[in-house]
């Protein structure tokens, strides 16, 4: 620091490994360093080093400064569309607790020499991928049957390698690249002509990266110069960032060799499909495109799902906190609580609840149990509210009746139902209309049984001690072709809304996202750096149709997709590991997190025995008669009451009990207010 008397200057110096276009920065908790907004951030310039990065910040001095350091890649204006540098953060560190600078430390006068090491701090590794701020991401899909067909028979026994190129549509460059196409040579890659950057390095953006669903090749890197072999059963996902997605199209290269050949054999360029952005209206759907060879004849199709990920309007979020991957090694065997309380709908009426699931009283009553999490179904209503509700459809009826013929009753998806008519018409649970209508509640006029109550009304209800793990419902496509439900929603706007509300109203809760979908999971990954994700998985089973996204389809699968797309970890179906107990060791040897769900969970030896195995939260029904725990608190409940005690501790404040005792006195109070009794206490439970 220097020798004012305010402020002083402060030598930042960071050792960091990166790709050519990216650059260091630092970002922290005071306004010299953005006070923890990414624009603001502090860059770093790389010294005669290479791999050393510096940079000099005027920060107040006796106070301790918080801050993280970040790769990221610095887009310039273009002085038309995009008015003002854009940084787009390639990595960062996520550390639970970010790096301090010492109130100590910000008073010396000499000059710092230590030198950082990007991601370690006190011996602990923490990076994870950036999160969407202003930039679009676009993923392309190619697996099934056939995705790719090639006509010509002289393709039909080769191997096919394919790269795919964003290609920037402006000034007519898509045209101008297609009339250049006749005058390549057939080994020569498209891709060299407009987009690689000086001295023929790869372009530092757009960022185009390729993930393989297998062991080796998950993780997302950057494509090789002729891309990749693509074999029948892989499952090619490319991400593609782009800052204006409706000015970009995709260019996807084919080049082919014999079979057999060697990966450093050079193929030859057959021919290219360009995907526009027009086919890509919505934020997800399907493309099928020509392939068409180097003379202009088509020589077979290409089939790809798409998936657009827009950054959220009203970005909550800042690189202050972080719990996107942690996850304490005191949070296993935790006890979750299915929709609240447990499932009060089930086709057989043994084990059912005796509270309306994924009601505020069911969700109450769990928490009251001992629950760690809740889990619960949010969907939206017609008038874009989020509600929690399981299943996709509703019987109304417009009479008050309990018993009404069958032509009296109107089966209706909850999205078509705005939020006041879910409240004030009459609802019945599917399972309430078979044969012929049976009500199983009659407690409406119970505020808080009242089923659809708000996610907002969840949020500030429960005790934030209690953990939501909060399930996105959403539309899967089964293997025979058909959908669970046909949905108007975009699926950008759907999910920004849903996050909003949690970013607004979560507090400190603890919370984790969860859906069935991948896609899902990967778009709200990327929308928020805050709340962790964790992907559900059905598995290998006969009782569920079968999901036709092959992420969907095994565990295994299920850990390439979760380690591709960065989320926590894995919600299994507990059939999968019951049949194979070393699938749970699978998942933990691959950094993940994992849960289960599944009715063989609702036995308290099933229980016991899945807790024995390492599973970090076990998903059940009636917590209130299953759960083991002799004290009824959440974990979170029991850790906050111990960092209270801690707290307390180190102030040398002592409890109203002890000072009772010793200065046998009462009323007491410290100067933060009444002392508390930080004792456990026990809530009536039943026995496991």
């Amino acid at each position: 620091m220097g020798d004012n008397s305010g402020i002083g200057e402060w030598q930042f110096c960071v050792r960091a490994v990166t790709e050519p276009g990216e650059t260091l920065a630092v970002i922290g908790e005071c306004p010299q360093l953005g006070q923890w907004k990414l624009q603001g951030a502090l860059d770093l310039q790389c010294g005669h080093e290479g791999n050393v990065w510096r940079g000099t910040a005027r920060l107040p001095r006796g106070k301790s400064i918080a801050y993280r350091y970040l790769v990221c890649v610095l887009v310039p204006s273009d002085g038309e569309r995009l008015m003002e540098m854009v940084r787009v953060v390639k990595r960062w560190e996520t550390h639970p607790q970010p790096r301090v600078i010492t109130q100590q430390d910000s008073e010396r006068t000499q000059c710092r020499e230590a030198v950082d090491e990007f991601g370690l701090v006190g011996n602990l590794q923490h990076v994870e991928r950036g999160w969407l701020t202003a930039e679009t991401v676009i993923q392309l899909k190619i697996f099934g049957d056939e995705p790719i067909k090639m006509w010509k028979r002289r393709l039909l026994n080769k191997q096919v390698l394919v790269k795919v190129t964003p290609v920037n549509l402006v000034a007519g460059s898509a045209p101008e690249r297609l009339a250049k196409a006749g005058e390549l040579s057939l080994d020569e890659s498209m891709d060299t002509l407009e987009l690689s950057g000086n001295n023929g390095e790869r372009s530092s953006w757009p960022i185009t990266e390729l993930s393989v669903m297998d062991e080796d090749d998950c993780e997302f890197r950057p494509q090789e110069q002729f891309g990749r072999v693509y074999k029948a059963g892989d499952f090619f996902l490319y991400q593609i960032q782009v800052l204006f997605a409706d000015n970009v199209a995709y260019l996807v290269d084919f080049y082919a060799r014999s079979q057999g050949s060697a990966d450093e054999d050079v193929p030859t360029h057959v021919g290219f499909s360009y995907i526009l952005p027009s086919v890509m209206k919505a934020s997800e759907g399907q493309a099928i495109v020509p392939i068409t060879g180097l003379r202009h004849q088509p020589i077979g199709q290409l089939t790809v799902e798409y998936l657009k990920v827009a950054p959220m309007a009203n970005d909550e979020c800042n690189m202050k906190e972080v719990y996107s991957r942690y996850w304490s090694h005191t949070w296993c065997g935790l006890d979750v609580g299915h929709r609240g309380a447990g499932n009060s709908f089930k086709m057989q009426k043994i084990g059912m609840a005796e509270i309306r699931e994924n009601t505020i009283a069911s969700l109450t009553q769990a928490a009251r149990h001992g629950a760690d999490f809740v889990e619960f179904d949010v969907q939206l209503s017609r008038d874009l509210v989020p509600v929690i509700y399981h299943d996709f459809h509703v019987i109304i009826s417009m009479k008050q009746k309990s018993t009404l013929p069958d032509n009296d009753l109107l089966t209706l998806p909850v999205k078509d139902l705005t939020l006041q008519q879910l409240h004030l018409l009459k609802v019945y649970h599917l399972e309430e209309g078979k044969d012929q209508l049976k009500p199983r509640f009659f407690d409406e006029d119970l505020e808080d049984h009242q089923p659809f109550p708000t996610l907002r009304s969840a949020l500030e209800k429960l005790d934030e001690h209690v953990g939501f793990n909060i399930e996105i419902k959403w539309t899967m496509q089964l293997k025979d072709g058909t959908y669970e439900l046909y949905h108007p929603f975009d699926l950008n706007l759907y999910l920004d809304i849903v996050l909003e509300c949690v970013l607004k109203h979560g507090g400190h809760r603890k919370i984790i996202f969860s859906c069935f979908h991948p896609d899902i999971c990967t778009m709200i990954r990327l929308k928020q750096n805050k709340y962790p994700v964790m992907f559900l998985t059905q598995g290998a089973t006969s009782k569920y149709p079968k999901y036709n996204d092959p992420r969907c389809h095994d565990i295994h699968g299920a850990i390439y997709f979760t380690k591709a797309a960065g989320i926590l970890g894995v919600n299994a179906h507990t059939e999968d590991l019951l049949r194979d107990p070393s699938l749970v060791q699978a998942v933990r040897d691959a950094g993940l997190v994992l849960f289960c769900w599944g009715d063989d969970n609702n036995d308290a030896n099933t229980i016991r025995h899945l807790k024995a195995l390492g599973l970090h939260g076990v998903i059940y029904d009636k917590i209130d008669q299953l759960a083991c725990k002799e004290v009824k608190e959440s974990i979170f409940l029991v850790e906050a009451r111990g960092g209270e005690r801690q707290k307390i501790a180190a102030l040398g404040i002592q409890s109203l009990a002890q000072s009772a005792v010793e200065s046998q006195g009462c009323g007491q109070e410290s100067d933060e207010g009444p002392i508390l009794n930080l004792a456990p206490t026990t809530s009536a439970s039943g026995s496991c």
